[in-house]
């Protein structure tokens, strides 16, 4: 038996049209065999596919929970024509397995379902999804930016203008589909007798064959070139999102659209901050006396400098915040917040005076002193 369609998406039988799509994209962008180290990456995407073009489809869903799975997909297996089915290719289930509950009968649900009786051409499918990594600093993920890129992918033949031969080749009818494109083939089956139709395997649909292949192409139509592009990436995009350009992947090789093309965004480690969503943090190094008696410094932040005022007593550690100094949010108003840490930093060399005005320091907190070399790691434990 094979796997339902629910169970591949991991949904409900009774999930909504959002929740199946939302589970889709989960599924699709973890199966992509473009990014996925699953061995069964691809074949798992196809079912990712299937399942999601089935049950996004109200007059398809319909029909996948009246018939079940595997009747299903045995119909679409073998491609039903009510016209040649003998009336009833569930053998002996009354001619309509609904009932006539959805109104026309077999062959307007097939209709419905499949888009088209056997004998009508499908739609040309859409080239594949390209990807490719993108990487911007912190700086232009808080702005925003244009940013230019180059990625091979393929592209019409000059040569040969995507025919796949030379304009000089003699064209002959495929004696196979009969200049058809197309096959049929009728079998009997244990639903009835049926019909199936595929595209020509000898001229690949086209329902022509030609005497010569251009050089340049090999007969595919399409050659490897690499193409500069532009895409804007918005203010806020965070690491490891991905951005997608329409129509930018890859060309279909039936004359339907072009795939997408999808940019996943790296963002470089920046100096100063690390982020963490939409906020930001630094840490700031400060002087003893600094911590003791407090002060206002100047920072950074990701748009300029500010002053900023460090408390007396501010202790080693000690986390601040400054609302709206982090990044902006990618789908809503305002900025994250900088939160500064403090970290009092503490002299490793000290002249005479200096020695003298924390030895001072020390007797008058009562502290019995020893000059020794562990008397300012023992300041520094105790603040």
């Amino acid at each position: 038996m094979s796997e339902d369609f629910y169970d591949v998406l991991g949904v409900s039988p009774d999930a909504s049209a959002d929740e199946i799509k939302k589970a889709y994209r989960k599924k699709a962008t973890e199966y992509h065999p473009d990014v996925s180290d699953d061995p069964d990456a691809e074949e798992k995407f196809k079912k990712i596919q299937k399942a999601k073009q089935v049950l996004t489809d109200e007059d398809k869903r319909s029909a996948y929970d009246r018939m079940g799975h595997d009747r299903f997909e045995e119909a679409e297996k073998h491609g039903f024509d009510a016209g040649q089915a003998g009336g009833d290719p569930f053998g002996g289930m009354g001619g309509d397995p609904f009932g006539g509950g959805m109104g026309g009968g077999l062959g307007d649900i097939f209709e419905q379902v499949f888009g088209g009786g056997a004998g009508g051409r499908r739609r040309p499918r859409a080239g594949r999804d390209l990807r490719t990594d993108l990487e911007i600093t912190l700086e232009e993920a808080f702005e925003g930016v244009e940013k230019q890129f180059s990625i091979e992918r393929p592209t019409e033949c000059d040569s040969c203008h995507g025919d796949g031969h030379p304009p000089s080749a003699d064209a002959t009818t495929c004696p196979e589909c009969q200049g058809r494109g197309q096959v049929t083939q009728v079998q009997q089956t244990p639903l009835g007798r049926v019909q199936q139709t595929t595209t020509c395997r000898r001229c690949e649909g086209e329902g022509t064959l030609y005497s010569e292949t251009c050089e340049d192409c090999r007969g595919e139509g399409y050659v490897r070139d690499e193409v500069t592009l532009s895409v804007d990436v918005p203010p806020g995009i965070r690491d490891g999102q991905t951005l997608r350009m329409e129509r930018e992947g890859a060309p279909s090789p039936e004359g339907g659209p072009s795939g997408n093309l999808l940019i996943d965004v790296t963002i470089a480690d920046h100096d100063a901050f690390e982020r963490d969503g939409d906020d930001l943090h630094f840490d700031l190094p400060i002087s003893f006396p600094q911590a003791v008696f407090g002060d206002s410094v100047s920072i950074p932040t990701i748009d300029g400098t500010v002053e900023f005022d460090v408390p007396s007593g501010t202790q080693s550690g000690e986390t601040m915040r400054l609302g709206g100094k982090g990044m902006p949010r990618l789908r809503g108003r305002g900025r994250g917040d900088l939160f500064v840490t403090v970290q009092v930093v503490t002299p490793e060399s000290l002249n005479d005076e200096q020695r003298d005005a924390l030895e001072a320091f020390a007797e008058a907190g009562g502290d019995e002193i020893e000059i020794k070399d562990g008397f300012f790691d023992r300041i520094k434990r105790a603040f």
